[in-house]
C-alpha cells in the first residue's frame, strides 16, 4: 500500500465521516419538503373534502416523527464509522421509495368531492415525488459510502493489529 492511501486510511480513525452524515441530513431536509408540502394542501383548500381527515395523514405524521428520528440516529452512527447504522438507512431509504405508492399516489388518483379534479395536482404530485426519491437517495449514498468507509477503516485496523 502507498503512503499517501495508507496516511489517508490512518486519518480515518481520528475524523468523521461527515459526508455520510450529511447526505442524511439533507435527506431528513427533502423529507421537511415532502410533508409541508403534503399538509399544506389540506389547511389551504376546504374543497378537499376529506381525504387528508383521515387516520392516513396521522399515520403519515407519525412516521415522518420516526424516519426523521431514524435518520439522524443513522446520521451520527455512520459518521463514526458504524456499520449498523449503514443498513439502518438502507432500510429506511427503501421505505422512503415505498412512500411514493401509498400517500401521493392515492391523493393523485382520487377525484375531489366537487369538481373533476385531483386532491393532489399533478405539478404537486411530480413535486412530492421528488422530495421522496431525493429523500431516499440521499438515505442510500448515506449508507452505502458509510458502508465502503467502515470497511476500509476496518481493513486499516486489522493491518495495524497484524503489524503489532
Amino acid at each position: 500500500m502507498n503512503d499517501e492511501l495508507y496516511t489517508k486510511r490512518d486519518r480515518m480513525r481520528f475524523t468523521k465521516n461527515s459526508l455520510s452524515s450529511m447526505l442524511v441530513i439533507l435527506a431528513i431536509l427533502f423529507d421537511v419538503f415532502y410533508f409541508v408540502s403534503i399538509y399544506e394542501s389540506d389547511a389551504t383548500g376546504r374543497e378537499l373534502g376529506n381525504f387528508y381527515y383521515q387516520i392516513r395523514i396521522g399515520a403519515s405524521i407519525i412516521y415522518n416523527l420516526v424516519f426523521m428520528l431514524a435518520a439522524f440516529l443513522a446520521s451520527e452512527g455512520v459518521k463514526n464509522y458504524k456499520k449498523p447504522y449503514c443498513y439502518v438507512l438502507f432500510v429506511i431509504g427503501a421505505l422512503q421509495i415505498v412512500r411514493i405508492f401509498i400517500l401521493p399516489a392515492q391523493a393523485a388518483s382520487t377525484p375531489v368531492a366537487v369538481g373533476g379534479d385531483m386532491v393532489m395536482g399533478a405539478a404537486q404530485h411530480v413535486r412530492v415525488v421528488a422530495y421522496l426519491l431525493l429523500s431516499a437517495a440521499g438515505c442510500l449514498a448515506g449508507g452505502v459510502i458509510g458502508l465502503i468507509r467502515c470497511n476500509e477503516l476496518e481493513a486499516h485496523m486489522a493491518s495495524l493489529e497484524k503489524k503489532a
